[in-house]
């Protein structure tokens, strides 16, 4: 048992940094793209396809979907995004907008609970549960922004991404941390 614990610990770990390096290199492009409306559009569908795939990927690791509900609700309001992106990106950016403003709101709320859930085995998820509700704020944040006069551009997500990395980045590090001392104890 002691070591099935320390592998899904050293999943987390993984995990959380490479949703750290995806959040930060999507910003990048975002912030490099931003002018480009086609590579735009496509950066918009695929944050949410990979938050869809990354959200299977850890769930399967960690006991499958049915054990991980909150993650499976998670891999449907994110693959649901992502087609509604498509649709949105051919309507305007205040859909846009207002389909990551929805997104952000349900995914925060999922993010929330399955820190939470997590919480008992391996700590350092205050960082989650922070980031979950963050993610719900910021969700209303962008749906408010979506009924503006101001054209929103990928540049109103790229924060949103950019608070992700942090706290995926964040957690990951205190895992570490976590294991280090454990290790020495």
């Amino acid at each position: 048992m002691q070591s099935h614990l320390w592998t899904q610990s050293a999943w987390l770990r993984s995990y959380y940094f490479g949703r750290a390096i995806f959040s930060i290199a999507w910003v990048a492009a975002a912030v490099l793209f931003s002018g480009q409306a086609g590579l735009a559009a496509i950066l918009l569908v695929l944050y949410p396809a990979w938050d869809a795939v990354a959200n299977l990927a850890d769930a399967r690791v960690n006991g499958g979907l049915i054990a991980n509900p909150s993650q499976t609700l998670n891999v449907a309001v994110s693959a649901m995004t992502a087609l509604a992106a498509i649709v949105a990106v051919g309507h305007s950016s205040y859909a846009v907008l207002a389909v990551f403003g929805v997104w952000a709101i349900l995914s925060g709320v999922l993010q929330l609970v399955t820190g939470v859930r997590r919480w008992r085995d391996y700590g350092a998820q205050w960082a989650m549960i922070l980031s979950g509700a963050q993610s719900a704020l910021a969700g209303g944040y962008m749906i408010s922004r979506s009924i503006g006069t101001v054209a929103p551009t990928i540049l109103d997500v790229a924060p949103y991404a950019g608070f992700g990395a942090f706290y995926f980045l964040l957690s990951a590090i205190w895992l570490v941390a976590r294991a280090r001392r454990s290790a020495r104890a």
